[in-house]
């Protein structure tokens, strides 16, 4: 039989004293990180400056593509991109009158999030 060493006789102790992880706690745990991937996620449509535009845009209330577009003096394709981005975050919700299709903030917890990134901003 082998001599043990010092290594695998600290691994054999660390892991003797490690305490069981009931399945309830596990799976927790995992929801817990699901949640965290998910506001990274969140707030990696906020990394884009043009989507920040178009939200800002947005606060004053509903607006089609071609107003959006003349607003940001942008092209209608560059925003229709970046709103199907933001709507599939759920961060805008679109409404159809007529043949035009009207963009607006999905929730005020969207405004909320702008508004105290803003907040924040200014007092740096």
């Amino acid at each position: 039989m082998p001599k043990e060493t010092k290594k695998t006789a600290e691994i054999k102790k660390t892991t003797a004293s490690r305490k069981p992880v009931s399945a309830k706690a596990a799976a927790a745990k995992k929801k817990q990180e699901e949640m965290l991937y998910d506001l990274a996620d969140l707030f990696k449509v906020f990394g884009d400056s043009t989507r920040i535009r178009i939200l800002y845009a947005l606060m004053d209330g509903s607006l089609c593509v071609s107003d959006i577009s003349s607003e940001l003096e942008m092209n209608q394709s560059a925003v229709s991109h970046q709103l199907k981005i933001l709507k599939q975050n759920k961060l805008v919700k679109n409404t159809r009158a007529g043949k035009a299709i009207l963009y607006e903030l999905a929730d005020e917890h969207v405004k909320a999030i702008l508004e105290i990134g803003q907040e924040h901003i200014e007092e740096l």
